[in-house]
């Protein structure tokens, strides 16, 4: 069965971390571009950041830039966000989502999804 699972979500106060993971099973992580989203509650769901599938380029929403950062260890399937200083406003459902795609990485058309995992800033 092909799936991925997001896990590392939790409640966090203001200004600390989180390593968040996306680890696939059925398939190799290696031939896809990950991209992680997130849908804050009221909000759409928007694209945090994206990595192609060897791990040579990133992209970074706007926002995203200077706090998060995307990786990921093919030899594990698995991909990560980590993200620092955290703030109330990243209160979010944070979902992962692979492209079949060896050049550049996307935040459309995406061939899986996780299901998510719930980040939660509050003191």
């Amino acid at each position: 069965q092909l799936q991925l699972v997001e896990s590392g979500g939790g409640l966090v106060q203001p200004g600390g971390s989180l390593r968040l993971s996306c680890a696939a099973s059925g398939f190799s992580l290696d031939r896809y571009a990950v991209a992680w989203f997130r849908q804050a509650p009221g909000k759409e769901r928007e694209g945090v950041s994206c990595i192609t599938a060897r791990g040579g380029s990133t992209h970074y929403a706007d926002y995203a830039k200077g706090r998060f950062t995307i990786s990921r260890d093919n030899a594990k399937d698995t991909a990560y966000l980590q993200i620092s200083s955290l703030k109330p406003e990243d209160t979010a459902v944070y979902t992962c989502a692979v492209r079949n795609v060896y050049v550049g990485c996307y935040y459309t058309n995406m061939d899986y999804w996780g299901n998510g995992t719930l980040v939660t800033v509050s003191s």
